[in-house]
């Protein structure tokens, strides 16, 4: 059978040594549809971004990319700008038929904390082949804010698949008809498409966009900001705004999602037609995202927008994003908000878990 795996699938895994690590993964680590990855005890600054390639580890192209290395036992700053990789306390020993793509978590997404996961080999970011045994690192880049971070926090998380589970337009149509997936009107083309909301139901705060020059972020520090210290409100009452070039957004959608829990969905941005901007880089939604029997109610999905070289108007209802969705493998035991510290159930607007109310 084929599809996402779940929670009880992934401990299994553990417990035949399919997933490794030192020290050892705990259940907290276990999410519904995914695992999240923690951060080793060293930080390489390194002058760029890069992959391993065919035949080569990641361990040798350090060795050549290599600025200086950073002790992370008692806590150390990544600073804005700069690019690191840390190696993670993950290993994987994978299936022949077993492939595995990763993500930045949401609250590492609504840092603009850009973290993705690469290996030995790899010739993508965040892909992860059938069969592949060897060790993981995450490439870590804070664009908006510099972070302190410490050994075995969770910036980005891994989803695990046996063969190709995507649903297509008729059966993402067949889902909507027996579970509605958005409240509304379903707009599908590759995906569930999503738009942007500038038209709230109450005021006229429609997001926030970071401020250019702030403070450090611990990021075990939760709500111990204020997020007018790092956040410039943004309003509107034309249902209108215009991106900045360069800037960081966090918007949200119109729709209210729902995923339910047969189900695993990732935002994938959308064409590049579309505008001089990118929606969402923490991408998974787990099953139970937005169901009421897990609480869920009106989820609806934060958008982290980054805009590109020109400056662009964003309308109201405009198609930003699309979901995809796909089938699990087996239904959780847990879904995501249902007794688990899950913190964006049932969100509206909303910044990452580190900041009060404005």
């Amino acid at each position: 059978m084929t599809g996402v795996l779940a929670s009880q699938q992934l401990k299994a895994m553990i417990l035949d040594g399919r997933l490794s690590a030192q020290p050892a993964i705990t259940d907290e680590q276990v999410q519904p549809a995914s695992l999240d990855l923690r951060l080793g005890t060293t930080a390489y600054r390194v002058r760029a971004s890069f992959l391993a390639g065919a035949g080569a580890k990641v361990e040798d192209r350090l060795n050549e990319f290599e600025m200086h290395r950073i002790d992370l036992s008692d806590g150390a700053v990544l600073e804005k700008g700069c690019v690191y990789v840390v190696p993670l306390m993950e290993r994987l020993d994978l299936p022949s038929d077993v492939h595995a793509v990763a993500n930045a978590k949401s609250s590492t997404g609504r840092l603009d904390l850009l973290t993705r996961t690469i290996t030995d080999g790899g010739e993508e970011f965040d892909r992860i082949p059938a069969g592949y045994t060897g060790p993981l690192y995450a490439e870590i880049c804070p664009r908006s804010f510099s972070v302190l971070v410490r050994p075995g926090m969770r910036l980005n998380q891994i989803r695990f698949r046996a063969g190709q589970a995507v649903l297509n337009d008729s059966a993402l149509s067949a889902l909507h008809v027996e579970s509605p997936l958005v409240n509304g009107p379903p707009v599908i083309s590759d995906g569930l498409g999503f738009s942007v909301d500038l038209k709230p139901e109450a005021g006229t705060l429609v997001g926030y966009r970071a401020k250019p020059h702030t403070g450090v972020i611990d990021l075990d520090n939760i709500a111990g900001y204020d997020a007018a210290d790092y956040w410039e409100e943004v309003h509107s009452d034309t249902g209108r705004i215009i991106l900045d070039p360069g800037a960081f957004y966090i918007l949200v959608s119109r729709e209210a999602v729902h995923i339910p829990p047969a189900y695993a969905a990732e935002m994938a941005p959308y064409l590049a037609m579309v505008g001089e901007f990118r929606v969402h880089y923490a991408g998974f939604f787990d099953p139970g995202f937005g169901h009421d029997a897990a609480g869920g109610a009106g989820s609806r999905g934060v958008l982290e927008v980054r805009c590109h070289e020109a400056p662009f108007v964003l309308e109201h209802g405009q198609i930003v994003g699309r979901l995809v969705y796909e089938q699990m493998n087996e239904v959780p035991e847990q879904l995501y908000g249902a007794g688990i510290a899950s913190n964006y159930q049932g969100q509206g607007l909303k910044l990452s878990k580190h900041f009060r109310a404005t």
